[in-house]
């Protein structure tokens, strides 16, 4: 059964994905000699470098998502379908998804990245992770409810494991997490729950390797690690997870850790799409593609952001898997697509950023390495710079505004999915 979709003289450009790359490449392509045709699971795209502050109560999930109907109501020739992929036809020009096929002329796969359990079972079952909206909502739900059940214990049973949070993975995600957290706790726990005995909360971080954002340089690891525990974060460096099970974490080491919130930020794997040969994968599960971004061995067929594999110069084993790769990306295959000669695509590097609380932040430039209240500040501004719509850029500003000045958030609110029960009952 095919979607939808009027024919048309025009050539159809189907888009995979409504993340960084998708998103912004349909939006450059407004009104092109193409039909487009975005197919992503969801009815909008999401800032995903913000997850983790809908998770910490600090911002309503639709400030940090915006409708994709609303930036192409405009153009009679570009469609949203909510659908997922479940195959390409290469030989036929046409993707399967779960509510029927779709041709295509020129085809983009821009889906990014998913959660990398590393094949482990346990952990997938186990942890929380942070890729979506709806499970950083989970997370905030979580968080809330082990306070409510803490309160309700009396006597001398141990409420530890349901105050305490682990995260695995001292990557950016995973860094940003602990930090809001530790003032979460400091600031705002202390005065919803004063008869609570928060002090017992502790956060941790297993990071596997030596240190904290190993992406990022030397100083701002060391930085970051000082900011961290200066908070009290507990930083454990150059530990591995062995296993877990029922909020009991077993270290490499032999140590143990209990906590019934296990947040997982410690990788992400690319997407991968039934239908391409093995030939188009990397051994890294990444698309092969050129600097013109066109999928190894197929005409028509393109791929952008952290599903692609492309090596450079400077980059000898593929472009790191961030959203600044992906604007770019869209942005050079846009005017590809528009019918301009280009020169082979180069990644410019703007820099990396991670925020550990108020006032604390890391910044690297090139050579150049800053932390503090100029980092603090140079987070905020390109966050907001970067946010979809303007009602969405305000929202956020004045909630970050409402927490300098007030230390508070009115957005602490359990609010459960409700579901209906259609058992026939007699």
């Amino acid at each position: 059964m095919p979607l939808n979709i009027p024919e048309s003289s025009l050539e159809r450009l189907v888009i995979v994905g409504a993340g960084f790359g998708g998103f912004t490449l349909a939006h450059k392509l407004q009104n092109s000699k193409y039909q487009i045709v975005l197919l992503d699971k969801n009815n909008y795209h999401q800032f995903q470098p913000l997850f983790y502050q809908v998770a910490m109560a600090g911002l309503e999930p639709s400030s940090i998502c915006f409708p994709l109907r609303k930036s192409f109501q405009s153009n009679p020739n570009f469609f949203v379908r909510n659908a997922e992929v479940e195959e390409i036809l290469i030989d036929e020009k046409k993707v399967k998804t779960n509510f029927g096929t779709i041709r295509y002329d020129k085809l983009v796969l821009a889906q990014g990245a998913k959660t990398n359990y590393y094949n482990n079972k346990q952990f997938e079952t186990y942890t929380i992770p942070l890729k979506s909206i709806s499970e950083a909502l989970y997370l905030r739900n979580k968080i809330l409810e082990d306070l409510e059940k803490a309160l309700m214990i009396k006597g001398d049973e141990d409420i530890s494991p349901l105050l305490d949070i682990v995260i695995i993975g001292g990557g950016p995600t995973g860094v940003e997490i602990a930090g809001a957290l530790a003032e979460l706790k400091k600031h705002v726990l202390p005065r919803d729950y004063p008869d609570l005995a928060i002090h017992k909360m502790d956060i941790h971080i297993i990071q596997g390797a030596d240190r904290l954002l190993p992406s990022m340089s030397v100083q701002s690891s060391h930085r970051a690690l000082k900011d961290l525990q200066n908070l009290g974060v507990n930083v454990s460096l150059g530990k591995r997870v062995q296993s877990i099970q029922d909020g009991q974490i077993q270290l490499q080491d032999g140590s143990t850790l209990e906590a019934f919130k296990i947040i997982w930020a410690a990788g992400i794997s690319p997407q991968h799409i039934p239908g391409l040969k093995n030939e188009c994968y990397h051994e890294n599960g990444r698309i092969i593609a050129d600097r013109f971004h066109t999928v190894k061995g197929l005409h028509d067929v393109f791929v952008i952001g952290d599903m692609s594999y492309v090596t450079t110069d400077k980059f000898p084993n593929g472009l790191p898997q961030v959203a600044p790769v992906a604007l770019q990306q869209a942005n050079h295959l846009s005017k590809i697509l528009k019918g301009k000669k280009l020169s082979p695509f180069e990644y410019f590097d703007k820099g990396q950023l991670a925020t550990i609380g108020r006032h604390k932040a890391v910044v690297d430039i090139g050579s150049f390495h800053s932390s503090g209240i100029f980092a603090w500040l140079s987070w905020l501004f390109v966050h907001i710079y970067y946010l979809i719509g303007v009602r969405n850029k305000l929202i956020v500003l004045f909630n970050w505004f409402w927490s300098y000045v007030f230390y508070d958030q009115a957005l602490r609110l359990i609010i459960r999915p409700f579901t209906i029960n259609k058992s026939n009952k007699s």
